[in-house]
């Protein structure tokens, strides 16, 4: 299936779900582990349906899922295709599905927790250093350009953070090479920035704000608070 825009995403309207890096994700609060269980239960029978799954994780008091097609195709021309992974309509269909197995199950959703890190490393010979990178990270070459037209570093079975490649000089001449890419819920963004400034971070750069948001410590090191174009809440 074709990768849906942003825009697309967003008109579909999911309460539950938000943008997050290149998947939709969401988080439902249970009392125990049976409770749990059973819900995964119930969204694995959903995903049967569809023929599609979620990414699962159970954690103390929720549930946490990721949806993701590996097989989403990326045009970048009229005459260029890449398989990428991205959001599908095949996710947008199953976020529906789960939400209706919570509602079910009685269970609450709380989309204002998510959130993913990245790693980001500026560099200006991507495709020389990313096999060194896919092998420390995940012991497998094919991590390189797992999922995207660049270089990227994504792990498959998502144990580790993924690695992406930014632009610097040739002749290294730069300051602080990796950071992080803090991804968060469109709905506490500003939250998560006012925090960071009260412990002492300063905005160092929103002209991109407020999909980017470059943040620095008091020793200047950077980290980036990152929006992704995500489902509205409102009615």
């Amino acid at each position: 299936m074709d990768m849906l825009t942003g825009t697309q995403i967003t008109e579909a309207r999911l309460a539950d779900w938000r943008k997050l890096a290149q998947g939709l994700h969401a988080r439902y609060l249970v009392d125990d582990f049976g409770a749990a269980a059973r819900f995964v239960t119930a969204v694995g029978e959903a995903g049967d349906e569809l023929g599609h799954h979620p990414r699962v994780s159970i954690g103390q008091g929720h549930v946490d899922l990721k949806l993701v097609s590996d097989d989403a195709v990326y045009r970048e021309d009229e005459t260029t295709e890449h398989v990428v992974e991205w959001v599908t309509q095949q996710d947008l269909d199953l976020a529906r599905a789960i939400s209706q197995v919570a509602a079910e199950h009685q269970l609450a959703a709380d989309p204002t927790s998510v959130g993913v890190v990245e790693l980001g490393l500026d560099t200006a010979r991507s495709a020389t250093i990313a096999p060194v990178w896919a092998a420390l990270l995940t012991g497998n070459a094919d991590a390189q350009g797992h999922g995207s037209p660049s270089d990227e570093i994504r792990d498959a079975t998502g144990r580790v953070p993924n690695l992406w490649f930014g632009g610097a000089a040739e002749d290294g001449a730069q300051g602080q090479r990796f950071h992080l890419e803090v991804y968060v819920a469109h709905d506490v963004a500003e939250q998560r920035i006012a925090a960071a400034v009260a412990a002492g971070g300063t905005v160092v750069d929103d002209s991109e704000a407020p999909f980017l948001t470059v943040i620095a410590d008091q020793d200047g090191n950077k980290g980036v608070v990152c929006v992704a174009e995500s489902p509205a809440t409102d009615a």
